[in-house]
C-alpha cells in the first residue's frame, strides 16, 4: 500500500472515530431547500466536516441569510472576514467570480476553510470538533495558544451551540443516511484487500468460488474470491444494504450522482446496460476494487480505467440507502 493510500485509509479510520464525519450525513439540521444540495456537497470535502456540522455552523452564523452583516465586520452566509475570505474562498458555480454574497461560492468556501482550520489545529489537545469551530471563531492562533478552546465566553458558547446542534440525531427513516453506514462498507472491503479476484465469485457471506468464464476465457470455479461486483456487494451487505449481483444491475438500483462521496459506487462501461466494472469511492480520487483476473482485491485511482461511466449511490429502500 503506497503513502498516498496510507493517508486515504488514515482518514477512513478517523471518520469512523472520533471526528464529525463519524455522525450524521442526513441532515438533522432545519436547512432551507436551496442549499440542502451545496452543505451535503460541502460536507464530504475532507473527514472532519458533515453536512449536519457545516448546517449547524451556518445557522448559528448567519441563519441561512445570503446578506448578513455582523457588526465585526463579517459578511455573508457564513460570516466571512474580507481578508479570509480572500484567502479561503472558492469559486464554488464556477462563474469566474468568488462572491462572498453568493451562498454558491460562500457555502463551498466555508467548508474549504473549516478543513484548513481543522488541519492547522489537528496536533491541539482536546476535543478535534471543538477544537476546529473554536478556531473557525477565534482564529487557530487562539487554539494553539491555549492549547484547546480559548478561554473567551464568546467562543466557548459558540462552539457549544454548534455542536449540540451538529450533533443532534437524525430522526425518522425516508432518504437519510449516514456516514456510519458509509464506512462500514469501506471497512468491510478494506478487511479484503489482498483477496484473489475469482470471476463470478463473493456474495453477502464473503469470498466464495466463481464460475467460467471471463471474456477472456478465464475461470473462476477454482479460485475462492470476489469479482467487482461481488466485492461491492459483500461490502453494502454489512452494511444491512442489498444489492443486485451484477455491476448493470447494482447501477439500476443506484441514483446517479455529480460528486462522489466515501462509500458510492464508480462505475466503468460504454453504457449502462454494458458496464463492466464497478468499485467503492473511498475519497482522494482512489477505490476499493477487484480489478481483473489475476489482481487481487486492491485500492487504485478511480481513474486508472478510461472509461469511467458514472457515479451512484444505492437508493434500494429508505432503509438500505447510503
Amino acid at each position: 500500500m503506497g503513502a498516498t493510500v496510507v493517508v486515504i485509509a488514515a482518514a477512513l479510520v478517523q471518520a469512523a472515530g472520533d471526528t464529525p464525519a463519524g455522525k450524521a450525513i442526513g441532515l438533522s439540521v432545519s436547512v432551507p431547500d436551496k442549499y440542502k444540495g451545496l452543505i451535503e456537497d460541502g460536507g464530504t470535502v475532507c473527514p472532519e466536516v458533515s453536512p449536519n456540522l457545516l448546517a449547524a455552523l451556518l445557522t448559528q452564523e448567519s441563519g441561512f441569510k445570503p446578506k448578513a452583516k455582523s457588526p465585526a465586520g463579517a459578511l455573508g452566509i457564513a460570516q466571512f472576514m474580507p481578508g479570509t475570505w480572500e484567502a479561503d474562498a472558492v469559486d464554488g458555480d464556477g462563474d469566474g467570480d468568488r462572491d462572498i454574497w453568493d451562498p454558491k461560492d460562500a457555502i463551498p468556501s466555508a467548508a474549504k476553510h473549516l478543513c484548513g482550520i481543522a488541519d492547522a489545529v489537528k496536533d491541539v489537545p482536546g476535543d478535534k470538533q471543538n477544537n476546529m469551530l473554536a478556531a473557525y471563531n477565534a482564529g487557530a492562533g487562539a487554539v494553539q495558544k491555549y492549547g484547546g478552546v480559548p478561554p473567551y465566553k464568546e467562543t466557548q458558547n459558540y462552539v457549544k451551540s454548534i455542536s449540540a446542534l451538529a450533533d443532534k440525531p437524525v430522526a425518522g427513516g425516508g432518504k437519510m443516511s449516514t456516514t456510519d453506514q458509509a464506512v462500514t462498507v469501506v471497512n468491510a472491503a478494506n478487511d479484503m484487500v489482498g483477496t484473489p479476484y475469482s470471476w463470478g465469485g463473493g456474495n453477502a457471506s464473503g469470498p466464495s468460488t466463481g464460475t467460467c468464464c471471463s471474456p477472456r476465457g478465464r475461470s473462476g470455479s477454482s479460485i475462492s474470491g470476489f469479482d467487482c461486483s461481488g466485492l461491492t456487494l459483500y461490502a453494502y451487505a454489512k452494511a444491512g444494504i442489498s444489492l443486485p449481483r451484477t455491476a448493470a444491475q447494482q447501477y439500476a438500483a443506484s441514483e446517479p450522482v455529480k460528486k462522489p462521496r466515501i462509500g458510492d459506487l464508480i462505475f466503468y462501461g460504454k453504457s449502462a446496460e454494458s458496464l463492466h466494472h464497478v468499485g467503492i469511492y473511498v475519497g482522494g480520487g482512489y477505490m476499493i476494487d477487484a480489478p481483473r483476473p489475476g489482481t487481487k482485491v486492491r485500492y487504485s485511482p478511480i481513474d486508472s480505467m478510461p472509461d469511467k461511466f458514472g457515479i451512484a449511490r444505492p437508493v434500494a429502500s429508505s432503509k438500505k440507502e447510503i
